[in-house]
């Protein structure tokens, strides 16, 4: 008898050589550079579920630019597979041509002339269009929302995030989880998360004091479509009270709960589910490592990580979905389930050109009432910029070398640090830069820019341990974002090293000396977990920073020397 996993490998198998991910046709009219909302919502369906994945939009409720990385490398089973993987190598690997829409949209290079090309992306409204054409064509289709959706605007940001829910709900949402909006604090998360028409799942968000699931929120919900009964299990960022100040949510604790996880795939699996979803907040490498340790799963959507990939990496009977970020993309999973299995799959990862799909007028109503009492100080502008700016890659980007650059003057520092986090939109060269901008690339409840005293040593300590959390070749270890972002200072990294020997020629910019482990430097930085930081807000800073300056030029960074990439 042909097992579970031969036939499921061999549909699979079958269907991407068939076009299971309806990506193949799409891709070769996207290299004709000819679009039309009809091709981007083309889709063969199959099966009896159709899943929707939306994940990390922090708050982007208008259409924006999002340069994706330049660099993201892998270290240890994910050296060199996807999603560390980019640019041209990309391309190759799924046959994308040079120039077309999916170049723009999915790498790097070339961002500038194909953004003017082809322009903005997102925009929730757009996105509605998009889930409601799915949902008529497939009635019950389940709208999954990975979280990092209440953080990140100006909006959000002076609403408690009231803003952002008020327009999700209008999309109808089935489930979501979470990450960035327990930094709202625990109050405002428990206040908006009562009144949610749909389910906040975390398996793993467990009241910190008794060590058991929290009440506010559910391990999973089961759907019925079409007959079919369908566990959707949450999972929410592990490492929230590390990468985050725990003392903003100090009634819950996280982690990635692996046994826990397994223990709720066994009892959906009890309770007569056929298809075993996981909704995370993750990040890729962790749900590939979650795929390989826990049984049972038939898919995951992921998020956190930002990824945004043309098809699913399938991992033993598991597959995972990236949707990318920034309203940038939305998933569509088509699944043939059948006696209790999944016995096969179609997917797309559908981009949200902005000039090409329509938008719902309901949610576009809804977003530009939220933002009315607000747009005088969205559209002030504050300066110009003569360069590229953009945030996503391992070690900078040129808004973090902006930011860093403000530090520096405006707190009058030595050295400058800025959180390596993933999100904000980018700015085109020749472009106006508003208040809106600043808060796209600043915005959190925590944006207190300090300034004090480190040693030389404590530098090291400080730059080796977020090392760690990047390029610890144990996923599990990872424990979020990207390089700190330093200004004022440069230094060699090999990635191949142990934690405590990555870090080495760590150098004064300003006088080209080493830095000396005995010395105290003056640090200007942001976004401590540190209760009781104290400082002007971020925003203050880098606006008053562009005010005095008038028009920006950031220069390439030099000063990051990497090895063993």
């Amino acid at each position: 008898m042909i097992s579970r996993r031969d036939f499921l490998q061999g549909a699979m198998a079958a269907a991407s050589i068939y076009g299971a991910s309806g990506f193949g046709n799409f891709s070769r009219l996207a290299a004709q550079q000819r679009m039309t909302q009809d091709d981007l919502l083309a889709f063969e369906p199959m099966g009896n579920v159709t899943l929707i994945h939306l994940t990390d939009i922090h708050a982007q409720l208008k259409p924006i630019w999002f340069r994706e990385p330049e660099i993201n490398i892998g270290v240890g089973e994910a050296r060199g597979k996807v999603p560390h993987i980019t640019g041209a190598a990309f391309r190759r690997l799924y046959g994308i041509e040079d120039g077309s829409p999916l170049h723009y949209a999915l790498t790097y290079d070339d961002f500038v002339a194909l953004a003017r090309t082809y322009g903005k992306m997102g925009g929730l409204d757009r996105i509605a269009t998009v889930v409601n054409a799915i949902r008529a064509e497939r009635p019950g289709a389940l709208l999954l929302d990975g979280g990092d959706t209440w953080h990140g605007s100006y909006t959000c940001y002076h609403t408690q995030g009231q803003d952002v829910v008020n327009a999700m709900n209008a999309l109808k949402p089935d489930a979501m989880t979470f990450h960035w909006e327990f930094t709202l604090g625990s109050e405002r998360v428990r206040e908006i998360v009562e009144n949610l028409p749909f389910a906040a799942l975390g398996q793993n968000i467990f009241d910190a004091e008794w060590d058991e699931p929290a009440e506010l929120f559910k391990p999973y919900e089961l759907f019925e479509q079409n007959g079919t009964l369908i566990a959707v299990i949450g999972q929410a960022f592990p490492y929230l009270p590390i990468a985050n100040p725990r003392w903003m949510f100090p009634e819950y604790s996280f982690g990635i709960r692996e046994q826990h996880m397994q223990e709720m795939v066994n009892e959906v699996r009890d309770q007569g589910a056929q298809l075993v979803v996981v909704l995370s907040h993750n990040g890729f490498d962790v749900d590939r490592k979650m795929a390989r340790r826990v049984p049972g799963i038939d898919i995951i959507l992921s998020g956190h990580t930002h990824d945004a990939l043309p098809e699913p990496v399938q991992v033993g009977n598991t597959i995972i979905v990236a949707s990318g970020s920034n309203g940038k993309f939305v998933s569509r999973v088509d699944v043939d389930v059948r006696d209790g299995r999944m016995m096969g799959w179609r997917h797309k990862l559908i981009p949200i050109f902005s000039d090409v799909i329509a938008p719902d007028p309901e949610v576009a109503a809804i977003v530009d009432a939220e933002r009315a009492p607000h747009l005088e100080a969205l559209r002030e502008v504050i300066g110009h910029t003569d360069s590229l700016l953009y945030r996503r890659g391992n070690f900078n980007g040129s808004w973090d070398d902006l930011i860093c650059q403000a530090l520096l003057e405006e707190r009058e520092a030595e050295i400058a640090l800025s959180p390596g986090v993933r999100w904000g939109p980018s700015l085109l060269p020749d472009e106006d830069i508003t208040r809106e901008d600043i808060f796209g690339v600043t915005s959190m409840t925590y944006g207190q820019a300090y300034r004090t005293e480190m040693t030389g040593e404590f530098l090291k300590v400080v730059m080796e341990d977020v090392a760690d959390n990047l390029f610890n070749p144990d996923p599990y270890y990872q424990q979020g974002g990207d390089m700190v972002r330093v200004g004022g200072m440069g230094y060699r990294i090999d990635v191949t090293k142990p934690q405590g020997e990555r870090i080495s020629e760590m150098t004064l910019l300003a006088t080209g000396e080493p830095i000396d482990p005995a010395r105290s430097y003056v640090v200007a930085g942001w976004a401590s977990v540190n209760e009781g930081t104290e400082g002007p807000q971020i925003w203050d800073v880098v606006e008053a920073y562009i005010r005095r300056k008038g028009t920006i030029s950031v220069p390439p960074n030099t000063s990051v020397k990497v090895e063993g990439a």
